[in-house]
């Protein structure tokens, strides 16, 4: 799948150390930054455009990057999402459902305002209650009660023994509470409410145009490495690839597929390529809570009984895929098939669970079984500038699903409408489609991340289900899920996970594609550490 002079390294239980397409990759400490002899600006062209500045508003990949730069979380993560000291020097629980977090003292927000755990407080209480969030970051949140302790100690509460609390308050920015009267979505991006603690201060922002932070000489963690930073959104392709080879910009992620071979061929002294695997699963989630679905019917047009309902139709699906081909082609061999929700060698993945086989006439038995021997007629819904070839994967789905028997459509369109419809566009709040091409990176690094987000049944108020845009529902699955949160023995808990993702993948509560491996360009001169997470951050672009 990869270029002969490029290497992967499996880290147990976490994931895949990041490559270099040309020399393997070195693990480099990502904890504190060291300020640098030279600085000088950098200018990075993106290709998702972050939705908001605003750190609790959207849990959304390209969001949380720029978060970063801004704001500190409490517990960071290094470039395969191993924890490390961030705001909270230590962690550690004290009795079964409590952690004492103490927090890192002398640390002062962008305004000179001092960091304390007043400022924990608020941002763990706003943080999941952001109003019209696309994706809430409740699923982080829930069920932990925060309590001051003095103004350096705090204690997370849980109902029951919760071992992933270090995991999933390492995903919360820090805001100031300072910002208490000016903290809505719209302030963040005028800048009024832009204030952090991290090593890059809030400049700018015009949507669609550019975002500048400029470096934080009083970082807690020491001055970074470039004076300002720009971050160009350039969701074209071409356009991207035509800028840092023209030198307008000095970085670029998202490097279509199709430009990797001839950039490693013909561009070695202008360009270096920097690759490596996520944690991010491409799948499929389908209605599964109504009878009637907005877009699945009759070949003739007319209503039908939602046929996403059954069982044997999703199987039917998914065996009407023929992942290989989309890795192959659509893919360009940079993407790697999945049978499950994470990559092996991450914590909860199965190692019981297979690639579902590409079996059309299998397909077409089961489809002939549920009582569509003639097929019906459905639409994929897909974003077209959020994943690498999202619009041709979910093209490729559709015609796979046409030789199954399906009359098909497809529909895609922007992230920032597909999210919101796909999400809450129907009447009621409720998802408006029927099947949807979408993304998941597990950023707690684990398991439960995606089990927690896309398997359990929604419930608002409790986290759980906040991305379940199919509604799949399963109290055997959810009971699984639950007594694995719960379980502190890591061995068991690992057992419980792969357990839930087993039962998961059976029912088909989702159908997986692929995982990403990701490629990011610098101009020559210039390094980027890959990550896991498939962050692109300033701070991982250095001198060579």
């Amino acid at each position: 799948m990869f270029p002969s002079k490029t290497r992967i390294k499996k880290l147990p239980k976490r994931g895949f150390m990041p490559m270099r397409k040309y020399l393997a990759a070195t693990s480099v400490a990502v904890g504190l930054l060291t300020g640098a002899a030279y600085a000088e600006d950098l200018t990075i062209g993106l290709a998702s455009e972050p939705t908001s500045i605003d750190p609790h508003y959207h849990n959304l990949t390209p969001n949380h990057a720029l978060s970063r730069h801004i704001f500190d979380t409490l517990i960071g993560q290094d470039q395969v999402q191993n924890l490390y000291p961030a705001l909270a020097v230590s962690w550690k629980p004290i009795d079964d459902t409590t952690w004492e977090v103490r927090l890192r003292e002398g640390v002062k927000f962008h305004d000179g305002t001092d960091f304390n755990a007043d400022d924990v407080i608020f941002s763990f209480e706003r943080a999941p209650n952001v109003p019209n969030s696309p994706s809430s970051m409740g699923t982080y949140t829930s069920g932990k009660t925060l309590v001051k302790v003095d103004d350096f100690t705090i204690h997370v509460k849980t109902e029951a023994p919760y071992p992933l609390v270090p995991n999933e308050i390492s995903q919360i920015a820090i805001v100031s509470d300072s910002i208490k009267d000016a903290a809505t979505t719209a302030d963040f991006n005028s800048g009024k409410a832009a204030i952090g603690t991290g090593p890059y201060k809030f400049k700018s922002y015009v949507p669609g145009g550019k975002i500048e932070v400029t470096g934080n000489a009083d970082y807690w963690g020491g001055a970074p490495e470039w004076d300002k930073v720009t971050f160009r959104p350039i969701p074209s392709a071409p356009a991207r690839v035509a800028a840092v080879l023209a030198g307008d910009v000095d970085a670029i992620d998202g490097v279509p597929t199709s430009d990797i071979e001839a950039l490693k061929r013909s561009d070695g002294d202008k360009v270096s390529l920097w690759q490596g695997s996520s944690n991010r699963v491409i799948y499929l989630h389908m209605d599964q809570f109504r009878e009637n679905s907005p877009f699945a019917k009759g070949k003739d047009g007319s209503a039908i009984k939602n046929p996403l309902l059954d069982a044997r139709v999703r199987k039917a699906l998914s065996k009407a895929i023929h992942r290989n081909a989309i890795v192959e082609r659509v893919m360009e061999k940079v993407a790697i098939p999945a049978g499950q929700l994470l990559p092996e060698g991450f914590f909860g993945a199965s190692d019981k669970l297979e690639v579902e086989g590409y079996d059309l006439e299998g397909a077409k038995e089961l489809l002939a079984q549920a009582g569509y021997p003639d097929g019906f007629e459905l639409t994929i819904h897909s974003p077209n500038d959020r994943y690498i070839n999202d619009a041709k994967i979910a093209e490729a789905i559709g015609q796979m699903f046409t030789r199954a028997g399906l009359k098909m459509h497809v529909e895609t369109m922007p992230r920032t409408v597909f999210f919101q419809r796909a999400s809450s566009g129907a009447e009621g709040g409720l998802p408006e489609f029927s099947l949807i091409l979408a993304g998941w990176s597990a950023g707690s690094g684990e398991a439960s991340s995606p089990l927690k987000s896309l398997i359990h049944t929604f419930d608002n108020e409790r986290g759980f289900g906040a991305s379940n845009r199919g509604r799949h529902s399963s109290p055997q699955i959810d009971a699984k899920i639950e007594q694995a949160l719960s379980t502190v023995d890591d061995e068991a808990r690992e057992a419980l996970l792969a357990e839930a993702t087993e039962m998961a993948i059976e029912e088909l509560a989702i159908i997986p594609l692929h995982f990403q491996v990701n490629t990011w360009a610098t101009r020559s001169g210039l390094t980027y550490q890959p990550r896991t997470d498939e962050f692109t951050l300033a701070m991982g672009v250095t001198r060579e």
